[in-house]
């Protein structure tokens, strides 16, 4: 907490937009503990004029299922069918293959632009048809499209929705000294389509995302102290929604959009705010000597956890937005801070320390355990992915930072790698519509 008061008092931000970040994110399996479900992603039928992209929809969609962790999509060379029709499909094939699921699909020219696609999946063993369904898929938009259908095919297998077709935002440094240079990036689930939100010479902080996923609430310093932004990540348009005397940091979204929990230090120590973004008051919700920070809402808004060090150390508290006194919510370890809530609410992830090694931790709210995820030593940042499956979290690695995401059973991690520059400060974005 205290590096992060810190980083506020830090630099000069100039806002810009840029097509493409720097940094080219590269997804690595590096641990499963878990059995994978053989499944083949028949390629697609290309039934378009224009030529067919290098990596084909099904491509996407078998890299999107194997990146869960969950999945073993079968290699296309050792497809001996390649069926685009239900009425092709023979199962006995795909048994002797030892595949559990299959799914084909054809992509056409639709009316007006863009693409159909038809898609189905098959049970193997029963022949039962799990999926067959159409989705229009807007010009240039193949890939998203291709993240939409991966997320159909694994509610139908696990039951629970797939979180392909999202986004990441996080902050990329390169350079030292007068070179340095910070970057607040936006990109898909599989690190494709990376846009530059904001650039400077000094560091950003701290990225929430807005329940539709338009806007992205951030810290700078453009204005000559610490200032909020929130600026919308299609066109760039911003506007600074606080810029107090002192610390005016760590924004967070309520779940309709139309509050923003917020920490200022106007009236001395940092509290936690609550501004309404309609009529732009400000209300205080902490008022203690400690520092409170780091606020994130529940699923129904009718809650806030924050951080405070109001017991000696920092620990996680809770609170209504209406008011009232805190309740402390963490107890385990010498330090959890940056809180952040599963969709359902039961799960709370936590930067877990002690003795001087940050982890990452998910405490269960109902039966009050804490299971440590992750490995390194100085592990931070977790955020939640929006079906609940995995947190995303920022780590070092040789003096770096790099970003994995582990599964909330620990079974499961990804790292994130980066072909250039220093990553942290990561946000895991609300399912895209």
């Amino acid at each position: 907490m205290n590096k992060y008061l810190a980083c506020l008092l830090a630099a000069c931000v100039t806002l810009t937009i840029h097509t493409s970040a720097r940094a080219e994110l590269v997804i690595d399996i590096v641990k499963t503990g878990v059995d994978s479900l053989p499944v083949a992603i028949v390629p697609f039928s290309w039934n378009v004029d224009d030529p067919e992209p290098i990596t084909g929809i099904s491509d996407v969609i078998s890299a999107d299922l194997y990146r869960s962790g969950l999945f073993e999509p079968l290699d296309k060379k050792d497809m001996i069918e390649r069926p685009a029709d239900p009425a092709d499909i023979r199962f006995g094939t795909w048994r002797l293959l030892k595949v559990d699921a299959v799914a084909m699909g054809q992509i056409s020219a639709a009316p007006g632009g863009g693409y159909m696609a038809r898609y189905w999946l098959f049970d193997v063993n029963t022949g039962a048809q799990l999926l067959g369904q159409e989705l229009l898929i807007g010009a240039g938009e193949l890939r998203l499209g291709a993240h939409r259908i991966a997320d159909q095919i694994y509610a139908a297998l696990i039951g629970t929705p797939g979180a392909f077709a999202t986004r990441i935002a996080f902050v990329v440094s390169t350079g030292v000294g007068q070179d340095s240079r910070y970057e607040l990036v936006v990109a898909d689930s599989d690190g494709f389509g990376q846009q530059s939100i904001v650039t400077d010479g000094q560091p950003l902080l701290s990225p929430a995302w807005s329940p539709d996923g338009s806007e992205l609430a951030f810290v700078s310093f453009a204005r000559g102290n610490s200032t909020v932004i929130i600026q919308n990540v299609f066109t760039g348009a911003n506007r600074v929604v606080a810029e107090f005397k002192g610390i005016n940091g760590a924004p967070s979204f309520s779940p309709d959009g139309s509050r923003l929990a917020l920490t200022l230090s106007r009236s001395g120590s940092p509290e936690i705010n609550i501004l309404d973004l309609q009529t732009n008051r400000f209300t205080a919700l902490t008022q203690h000597w400690a520092i409170d920070t780091e606020a994130v809402w529940n699923q129904d808004g009718s809650e806030i956890l924050f951080t405070s060090d109001r017991g000696g150390k920092p620990q996680v508290y809770s609170i209504s937005p209406r008011g009232g006194e805190p309740r402390r919510v963490t107890w385990e370890g010498d330090y959890n801070a940056r809180p952040t809530l599963s969709p359902d609410g039961k799960l709370l992830a936590t930067t877990h320390g002690n003795e001087n090694i940050y982890r990452i931790a998910v405490f269960d709210r109902e039966n009050q355990r804490l299971r440590v995820l992750s490995d390194g030593r100085l592990d931070e940042s977790p955020s939640f992915a929006p079906n609940g499956s995995m947190v995303l979290y920022a780590s070092k690695e040789n003096g770096k930072g790099v970003l994995y995401a582990v599964s909330v059973d620990g079974k499961v991690r990804q790292r994130l790698v980066t072909s250039e520059g220093d990553v942290r400060e990561p946000a895991w974005s609300p399912l895209v519509q």
